[in-house]
């Protein structure tokens, strides 16, 4: 089969498996990779992803994950939102799920897409194949900018003039040596919008993204307590932040996805925290079952809506936080601390703190409790 043949069928038979945009690089494409990316992890911008640093070689460069490759299938699913994510920050009794948490797992449902597309290559040109839905160590959004998809902009996220911010992205890499789309440009020009919404700065400069300071960082990846300085700005973020993707000028030509598994479940578009603070273990996994929020796990889960309800400033959620304060889990009891400490009176706040300090045996709990003794209760 001519190579423009077997091109356009694959074009055509991606669209048809839900696949919104195609293109091809070389897997040599972006031989800068390795030197950003020690660069950023120099200066532990990585943050607690220690995975970032231990896979640093392979994910610099395609062909050092895997030698034979000689060309990468960009692939993309739009999974723009029906409404405007930043509407919802002001609802502070609410939980924001970031738009693409919001109903199935995309990993799933892109990697079976994925696999087929590749068998069809495979049979085809008689090429070996791997696929790769961002879980292994593949730069997927410099190499998808290479392959004239879109570009990463400002906010470091992958920008489409026809899907602004909202596109999850997949990999074939093959050893077949295929056509190379034109690499887009970038075409932020001017704007600095994503830089200026970022509630806690997490942008050292335009293209660079210190993830210690992301919020989508600190609730999803982050294994401890939140720390105190970002508590506030979190809001009631609790999985995830659309911020600077949702701010994109870009967005205006986005359309919703037409993928049914992709489109806000009902009870994920504006879930209530009295109810969501209220979960134990088994009903956490229930409600996400098969969403990427499950990955968090029922205690980190619990902390970020903690940290949500205590930016409420809703009174009649105190309860349920203080409630949280018997918790098991050490950093559901810490997030607990903060949560009633912010909607109790400071006199209720510091009895439950002289109550509590004493028999509290984690170190970062009595931490919590130790803002509201004074020096000689604490001592």
């Amino acid at each position: 089969m001519k190579r423009d043949q077997l091109i356009a069928e694959l074009r055509t038979r991606a669209q048809t498996l839900g696949f919104d945009a195609f293109g091809i690089a070389s897997a040599g494409a972006r031989p800068d990779l390795p030197a950003k990316l020690g660069e950023a992890l120099a200066r532990g911008w990585h943050g607690d992803m220690e995975w970032m640093a231990e896979t640093a070689e392979r994910r610099g460069d395609p062909q050092t994950l895997w030698p034979e490759a000689r060309s990468v299938i960009m692939l993309g699913v739009n999974y723009g939102p029906d409404a405007d994510p930043l509407a919802q920050l002001g609802e502070r009794q609410i939980g924001n799920i970031s738009v693409y948490a919001r109903n199935r797992d995309y990993h799933d449902l892109i990697k079976g897409k994925l696999k087929e597309l590749a068998g069809l290559l495979s049979r085809r040109a008689n090429a070996a194949v791997k696929v790769f839905v961002d879980t292994a160590p593949l730069m997927e959004k410099p190499l998808a900018e290479a392959a004239g998809i879109g570009w990463q902009g400002k906010h470091t996220v992958l920008v489409s003039r026809e899907f602004g911010s909202w596109l999850f992205l997949g990999a074939i890499l093959t050893d077949a040596e295929l056509p190379a789309d034109a690499p887009h440009e970038e075409s932020c020009g001017s704007c600095t919008r994503c830089l200026d919404i970022c509630p806690t700065n997490a942008f050292p400069a335009p293209f660079q993204l210190d993830a210690r300071k992301c919020l989508a960082y600190l609730n999803i990846e982050h294994q401890g307590p939140i720390p105190l300085e970002y508590r506030v700005a979190m809001g009631n973020r609790i999985y995830g932040c659309d911020d600077c993707l949702a701010v994109c000028p870009w967005n205006k030509f986005a359309s919703a996805t037409r993928e049914m598994k992709l489109q806000a479940r009902d009870d994920l578009r504006a879930p209530a925290l009295a109810d969501l603070v209220q979960l134990d273990d088994a009903a956490f996994r229930t409600m996400f079952a098969g969403s990427p929020v499950k990955r968090l796990g029922h205690a980190r889960f619990l902390r970020n809506v903690l940290i949500a309800v205590g930016n409420s400033g809703d009174p009649d959620l105190a309860p349920l936080a203080e409630a949280r304060l018997l918790d098991p889990d050490p950093l559901i009891r810490g997030a607990a601390i903060w949560a009633t400490r912010r909607l109790v009176a400071p006199e209720r706040a510091a009895a439950l703190a002289l109550a509590f300090f004493e028999a509290e045996a984690d170190m970062d709990v009595r931490s919590e409790w130790q803002a509201e003794l004074t020096p000689a209760a604490a001592g």
